[in-house]
């Protein structure tokens, strides 16, 4: 296949081909011999397909324009024009219309849960042993497993990932790899051995149980030390209280649940309670902390993953950690969901045992909610830090008020930051844009008073409207992040942190270069993150955005930010941790990218299941992130590195016929990948990014 690919770039793609031209301005410099035109590339993809062309294509026709995609997702998937425009017909300019941006989401992208696909459910009581279902004749799953059995799906593969790694999977006959760990007569086979090496590993944490869901569906929760600040903050000043230590107290009814809570954070009772405390009574438990004395938030000269809606999940934390991240943070949470106990809200929040250093983010509009679910967050989960979304552009978030329309409410800013730095006993931190509209910057503002407000860490989102000369360090998107707690020497080296070379700064504020309005259509206004870091001085200040290379990461340390958040360039490729912290390029093999692709499909079912919910929520999330993954071009294949996150891939043939496929951004094609590891899709299946794509215009 190798030679095929070789073959087809010296005929297909050469420099004599008439249809290749030299690269263009905005266009990724790859090699001649590499780059060919939109149909010979289709037409040497289709070719290994063309003895399946009985089966029906589950994502738009190989042309790539997709029938389910709207006319903006389109527009921004075909390249009709050279030099990257749009093929529009001659018309006269009062008819010629200006095409719509793709931006936000794909809200007409047709979205089946996985849930759909299994339509004939087997009872959960039958997988759990001794356990006798609670609903009786009214139950609406299977109670036959024989029935089951015969409607059941073929399995995907001879093994069982969950079955390999903790000796016993739970998923028993519903398994989609259940000919590994099923017996003779049907019975779910264990490793004792590996269940017993299991026993003492530490669990994913942050998990909602059950009782406190009830707690929080029934409204039974007292926010008690939320209330109090809410009311400092509404009323003016008040006489000193001593602050009760519990987070939240429940009704004489529900003693058992918020012993629960209080057993989870780690905390005991106060004197006025009527559950009785359990273990030593320590000063944290009658007396709080003062600002001075919470913990330091120290990450200077650390890599730092940013939250990343739907991509960012736990397995591709853990993928990014294994290539060296060395902060992480969960998705964005929306707070009245997660105050209404809602499951897949709270499922944002689970931490693996690889994050030594995890946070989640929080996303809300009114001081009200933001503090209670922060009082709620502080007992029972276990995080490093709180972050606060200031920085979301979506529509859906910014016309209720929160995200960056923060900015703009100073009043209700102000309440929801000291409000909830008030309930945490962890640092604070605040992620942000540089403003609302493409020419107004209000971070240089703010940064002081976020100061006084006692953030501990900011992150703002920085875009230029006037792309400034600033040579190779010209990449846009720079988020950083502004250290508003008394400043901390940097940590010393360890064996995840960059090399002496890569810390040339103090700690100082971060910054996201980038308005609402300008999303991720600009170049990162550098000038103006300089400007914010002296601002923010001596706090510590973190870049991100558009990082994709060691030379990039390096440009922004001179700017005097304390380390840097990356973003996009860990979807493009997560390995790029290796490279800062190596300081090298590496040109890693088509092989290599998809044992990546199966070490997260691996995690992924760790995570969610492998039964058909299980493998088909993995394939969701493996396509969204395949949509990031195709815009990697190779090092071996350019002209010139690095490869800078602005610049749009152009159609090339890769060094193999795995390494082509990777470069496709055709859905269709994504989903041939996905079946290389989760075997073939249901009947009926369909796929559209969530998030359209508009970085390249």
């Amino acid at each position: 296949m190798a030679e095929d690919a070789e073959a087809a770039a010296e005929s297909g793609g050469g420099g004599g081909d008439p249809g290749v031209g030299a690269c263009e301005p905005g266009v990724a410099p790859i090699k001649a011999q590499y780059r060919t035109t939109k149909e010979r590339f289709h037409q040497y993809l289709d070719a290994d397909k063309r003895e399946d062309a009985g089966q029906e294509t589950p994502a738009g026709d190989p042309d790539g324009s997709d029938p389910a995609e709207p006319e903006a997702k389109r527009i921004r998937l075909e390249d009709g024009q050279e030099n990257g425009k749009t093929e529009v017909a001659a018309e006269s300019p009062e008819q010629q219309q200006v095409p719509k941006r793709a931006r936000g989401q794909n809200k007409s992208r047709p979205h089946v849960k996985p849930s759909q696909y299994d339509k004939e459910r087997l009872c959960p009581s039958l997988l759990q042993e001794s356990a006798t279902c609670a609903f009786g004749d009214r139950c609406r799953f299977l109670h036959d497993v024989g029935r089951y059995l015969e409607t059941k799906p073929a399995d995907l593969g001879p093994r069982c990932v969950l079955f390999d790694t903790f000796g016993r999977c739970p998923y028993s006959v519903t398994c989609r790899f259940a000919g590994a760990h099923l017996g003779p007569e049907g019975q779910n086979l264990v490793q004792e051995e590996v269940v017993a090496r299991c026993v003492h590993l530490p669990l994913v944490r942050n998990g909602l149980n059950r009782a406190l869901q009830q707690q929080l569906r029934k409204r039974q929760v007292c926010f008690e030390r939320a209330e109090q600040a809410l009311r400092r903050l509404t009323q003016g000043p008040m006489p000193v209280v001593v602050p009760e230590a519990t987070v939240a107290t429940v009704t004489p009814d529900q003693n058992s649940c918020h012993a629960q809570l209080d057993t989870a954070g780690g905390a005991s009772t106060p004197s006025g309670s009527p559950i009785s405390t359990c273990g030593p009574l320590t000063d944290e438990d009658i007396i709080r902390l003062r600002p001075c004395e919470k913990k330091r938030l120290d990450i200077s000269g650390k890599l730092y993953l940013a939250p990343l809606t739907t991509c960012g999940n736990l397995p591709f934390r853990r993928i990014c950690k294994r290539f060296g991240a060395d902060v992480t943070c969960g998705e964005m949470a929306v707070c009245t969901n997660l105050l209404q106990g809602q499951m897949s809200e709270w499922a944002l929040l689970k931490r693996h045992p690889c994050e030594d250093i995890f946070g989640v983010q929080l996303e809300g509009a009114f001081p009200d909610t933001m503090t209670k679910c922060a009082e709620l967050l502080n007992r029972t989960i276990d995080v490093d830090f709180v972050d606060i979304n200031v920085g979301c552009p979506i529509d859906l978030v910014y016309k209720k008020g929160g995200g960056c329309a923060l900015m703009n409410r100073s009043a209700k800013f102000q309440q929801i930051v000291r409000g909830v730095n008030e309930v945490l006993d962890v640092p604070l931190t605040v992620k942000m844009r540089t403003g609302v509209q493409e020419r107004v910057s209000l971070a240089h503002r703010l940064l002081p008073e976020l100061r006084d407000w006692g953030v501990a860490l900011v992150t703002v989102g920085v875009r230029g409207s006037v792309v400034p000369s600033w040579g190779h360090c010209g990449f846009p998107g720079l988020l950083f992040s502004v250290s508003l707690v008394p400043c901390c020497l940097p940590c010393p080296l360890s064996p995840l942190t960059p090399p002496p070379s890569f810390i040339t700064a103090p700690p100082s504020p971060q910054l996201h270069g980038r308005s609402r309005e300008q999303r991720y259509t600009r170049l990162a206004d550098w000038p103006y993150i300089e400007q914010c870091a002296k601002v923010a001085s001596p706090m510590p200040l973190f870049g991100n955005g558009d990082i994709l290379s060691f030379e990039d990461a390096n440009c922004a340390m001179q700017t005097g930010v304390a380390g840097v958040m990356i973003a996009r360039g860990a979807l493009l490729k997560p390995w790029l941790f290796t490279e800062i912290k190596e300081q090298r390029h590496w040109d890693i093999s088509s092989s290599e990218r998809l044992d990546i692709l199966r070490d997260f499909t691996h995690y992924g079912l760790e995570h969610w299941g492998s039964d058909t919910q299980g493998v088909e929520r993995t394939r969701r999330f493996l396509l969204e992130w395949l949509s990031f993954l195709c815009r990697y071009v190779p090092v071996g294949l350019l002209e010139r590195l690095p490869q800078r996150i602005n610049e749009r891939p152009p159609y090339y043939l890769g060094r193999d016929h795995l390494e082509t496929l990777m470069a496709s951004q055709q859905a269709a094609d994504w989903i041939r990948i996905s079946e290389m590891l989760l075997g073939p899709v249901p009947p009926g299946f369909a796929f559209l990014p969530k998030h359209k794509a508009n970085a390249y215009k």
